[in-house]
């Protein structure tokens, strides 16, 4: 029996909500799974014991208590939950249960793309063979749960704007447990270039299977 996978998006177009999604949609599509999209929250309201993976693109915007207490019922029950950049970091800012899902909360970034280094750390499958590579893009400053297991980390370049934030060793791709469910969360993906790029595609492939129910 295929896997159900489940991609919802929206919110701040500016991350391509559309776009970005389908090229994850047809990868999963091409790895046998049904491929549901949808533009609306209100499909958290649906009965979702049968999805096995969601992807989320929803950067910013608002969702009601019953959407949150949807999502978060699948997901405590084995359902996979994935995602990358605004799309589910900086989402839903005034929601602090949905936070506690994703492990980590957008804060800042640089006025500017910029160019970084990323280095994956550890030796989970997600980034196993992965070598450090360079992103021009937008930089994220987080907020993460100590809990969560990092996979890639950036040192924090400094920022002028910013001088109080010094040069911390950023988190970039973590993975985390919530309930049943398997969470795996990038802060790369500000544009479709950014996900072209062969080690951020990788990830993000290897993320969405390892998430998977």
């Amino acid at each position: 029996m295929s896997k159900r996978a489940l991609v919802v998006r929206g919110g701040w177009e500016g991350h391509d909500p559309v776009a970005t999604t389908d090229r994850y949609a047809k990868f999963l599509s091409e790895k046998d799974y049904a491929v549901t999209t949808s533009s609306t929250l209100d499909s958290y309201l649906d009965d979702l014991s049968g999805v096995d993976l969601i992807v989320q693109n929803w950067t910013m915007g608002t969702i009601t208590g019953d959407q949150l207490s949807g999502l978060l019922t699948a997901v405590r029950a084995g359902t996979g939950f994935a995602g990358w950049h605004g799309g589910i970091v900086d989402a839903f800012r005034d929601q602090p249960g949905y936070h506690l899902l994703t492990g980590g909360q957008f804060i800042h970034h640089h006025k500017d793309f910029l160019s970084y280094v990323v280095h994956p750390v550890g030796g989970h499958e997600i980034v196993a063979d992965v070598a450090p590579y360079v992103v021009h893009s937008e930089q994220y400053y987080v907020h993460a749960d100590p809990g969560n297991e990092v996979l890639a980390t950036t040192e924090f370049l400094p920022d002028p704007d910013r001088p109080e934030i010094g040069t911390p060793t950023m988190p970039v791709t973590w993975v985390r447990q919530h309930g049943e469910g398997r969470v795996f969360v990038t802060t790369i993906g500000h544009r479709m270039a950014d996900l072209e790029l062969p080690a951020v595609h990788e990830t993000i492939t290897r993320g969405l299977l390892w998430a998977t129910r």
